[in-house]
């Protein structure tokens, strides 16, 4: 039975179902990696562990094997906008796809379903507490760029006291006559609000991103 057609293709529904619960959530997101990727990428885990079972001497290895090969994919989905990385949340999703995948492969389906389960929830419904918070408290980082002639260091961190900004200088340094300082800011929402509105109206500053 264990090896048995039927129940090797429901395996496979099983994992289809599972890849398409998380897909769309990524998908409605506009996401990287979305409907069809999760599903071939929980699929395919599925496939792997079953082979893994039928045919190989070390089915260790190949499940190994598995998650270097997910790594790769998840790494593809990572982007560094200037100071910005996004994609971490649509990696990590990737990466327990292919967990969910393997589960399936083995035949572990109520573990398979309630880790589907689980990570649907965090994804849409923590994501809710996540912005509450946010209202709060955040941490962003911030690249400050500005001409020394009408502007300090001083002046920016005595603005971001008054905001009620807490800060820490990572790094600053020159180039073609400007200076660019990189800051870790927390604040409250609000307080981000104004100082954003600071930056945009100070002719002093040429440019900041976050």
């Amino acid at each position: 039975m264990e090896h048995s057609f039927y129940y090797d293709i429901t395996k496979i529904a099983i994992a289809f179902a599972l890849g398409a619960m998380l897909g769309i959530e990524r998908e409605y997101k506009k996401k990287p990696a979305g409907f069809r990727t999760l599903i071939m990428i929980t699929v395919g885990a599925t496939l792997f562990t079953i082979l893994s079972n039928r045919i190989a001497a070390n089915p260790d290895r190949i499940a190994a094997n598995i998650i270097t090969g997910i790594g790769f994919i998840g790494a593809g989905v990572i982007f560094k906008e200037g100071i910005k990385v996004s994609g971490m949340t649509t990696a990590a999703t990737i990466w327990i796809s292919a967990a969910i995948g393997m589960a399936t492969g083995y035949g572990a389906f109520p573990l398979a379903i309630s880790v589907a389960v689980l990570t649907l929830f965090t994804l849409v419904l923590l994501e809710r507490l996540e912005f509450f918070f946010q209202r709060f408290h955040q941490v962003t980082f911030y690249k400050i760029t500005f001409a020394p002639e009408s502007c300090s260091v001083e002046e920016i961190e005595k603005k971001f006291s008054e905001l009620n900004i807490r800060y820490i200088k990572d790094d600053q340094s020159k180039i073609n006559n400007q200076i660019i300082v990189f800051y870790q800011l927390a604040a409250r929402k609000y307080e981000f609000q104004n100082l954003n509105d600071f930056l945009l109206k100070n002719q002093a500053i040429v440019g900041f991103e976050t």
